[in-house]
């Protein structure tokens, strides 16, 4: 596999679908606060759910202080329908008081300082680093563990397997844009269940690990 002419072509796809929701809150708003708040919302949350949310949410938190002055009860309703929105609030609200009283109401810049905030881990950190910073970081979620695996690029258990293994084996230029460009694949063509194998922009490059069903174009070699 020529993982060039892999990362070449989703970045071609990239530009045909719509964007991941954090890449659309960073494009709309330039913010580190709201791509890290945006972040911890869209865990297990459908990217429609998380626009609607933050939508909600943004139109009275702007900073860490708008957001310590709400009840978790008042976060609670405008968070709402988001997944786990009773533990996303509890973490929203401990987050903003250890931003003002941490450090000084800015965002970290550093995994090592971002996963000391309540529900951050290291996907969020390093997804806020690279969209939120613009700073190479390999950020793992379950649709880039699924595609590397797939690809036969890595071979590993978990997402945090593929984030070391990645670390180690792709180069640096990719660290930037290589999640945005694989989350927007994963979500419309390379499906966990079903791929659109049919329609797949790599698949000359790809030997379609663990994926079982017939299409027309392998029928057709």
């Amino acid at each position: 596999m020529n993982f060039d002419n892999v990362f070449s072509e989703l970045q071609k796809h990239f530009q045909t679908v719509k964007a991941p929701v954090i890449d659309l809150i960073e494009a709309q708003t330039r913010d580190p606060f709201k791509v890290l708040v945006g972040t911890l919302l869209s865990a297990r949350t459908k990217d429609e759910t998380t626009t609607q949310v933050t939508k909600k949410l943004f139109a009275v938190v702007n900073t860490p202080e708008d957001l310590a002055r709400l009840s978790v009860l008042e976060i609670e309703e405008l968070i709402f329908p988001a997944g786990f929105y009773h533990n996303k609030a509890k973490h929203l609200e401990g987050l903003a008081k250890m931003l003002i009283e941490d450090f000084n109401s800015k965002v970290p810049d550093t995994i090592e300082e971002l996963v000391k905030l309540p529900g951050v881990g290291r996907k969020t950190a390093n997804l806020v680093l690279a969209i939120g910073f613009h700073k190479p970081a390999v950020c793992v979620d379950v649709h880039v563990h699924r595609i590397m695996n797939r690809l036969g690029y890595v071979k590993t258990k978990t997402p945090l397997d593929t984030e070391m293994a990645l670390r180690k084996k792709m180069p640096v230029k990719y660290w930037l844009e290589f999640n945005s460009f694989f989350v927007a694949f994963g979500q419309n063509l390379c499906k966990p269940i079903n791929p659109r194998c049919d329609r797949c922009p790599i698949w000359n490059e790809c030997p379609r690990i663990g994926v079982k069903t017939k299409y027309p174009r392998e029928e057709a070699k």
